[in-house]
């Protein structure tokens, strides 16, 4: 039977940004009281956007993670977004967010059957312990990523720091389990 093509869905993509400069926290709970921030719990304050629907942790010292976000664009839009809000409330920021993406979690089917315990003999860098978790962790040098593989072809992708990095590790991951003859499409 004619093999399907593998479906790729982005969960998750967390960006950090830097703005270079301190900010008083303070100041900004002051003018955003929706904001939440508990500094005898946690450091940051939490800013969340409805659209893009994103939490973002800012930090005193000009540090931001943004998490939520379902592309690259959309986090970068997030913080470019927050970072907008804040001045327009009068907090003054210097310069633009300096941007990086740092994960990537995406989950997808590879629309066949693996083999997992003849996949943790075949391929470098496995783990699985079905009797702990039912996937198996394969970490993947390139590009550099770990995927959780089940019997299903069901597989989540973490790790990756661009979409390309996530399409290229499912087209690498795909390719090795056909070479080693692991996945079967029924």
């Amino acid at each position: 039977m004619p093999k399907k093509t593998a479906t790729v869905s982005i969960q998750n993509v967390v960006a950090s940004a830097s703005l270079n400069q301190r900010l008083d926290l303070e100041s900004i709970v002051r003018v955003f009281p929706r904001v939440e921030y508990r500094p005898e719990q946690f450091p940051g304050l939490v800013y969340r956007l409805k659209k893009p629907k994103t939490a973002t942790l800012i930090f005193s010292s000009g540090k931001m993670v943004c998490t939520g976000a379902r592309s690259e664009r959309m986090a970068k839009r997030a913080v470019m977004k927050v970072a907008e809000e804040l001045k327009s409330k009068g907090i003054v920021l210097v310069g633009k967010p300096d941007i990086q993406i740092q994960n990537i979690v995406a989950s997808g089917d590879l629309s066949g059957r693996i083999d997992l315990e003849k996949t943790t003999y075949a391929l470098k860098k496995t783990m699985y312990e079905p009797e702990q978790f039912p996937g198996l962790i394969y970490r993947m040098d390139n590009p550099k990523t770990v995927m959780l593989l089940f019997a299903s072809g069901k597989f989540v992708c973490t790790g990756a720091r661009s979409e390309s990095q996530v399409y290229e590790a499912v087209k690498n991951l795909r390719e090795n389990l056909e070479k080693a003859k692991l996945i079967s499409y029924e």
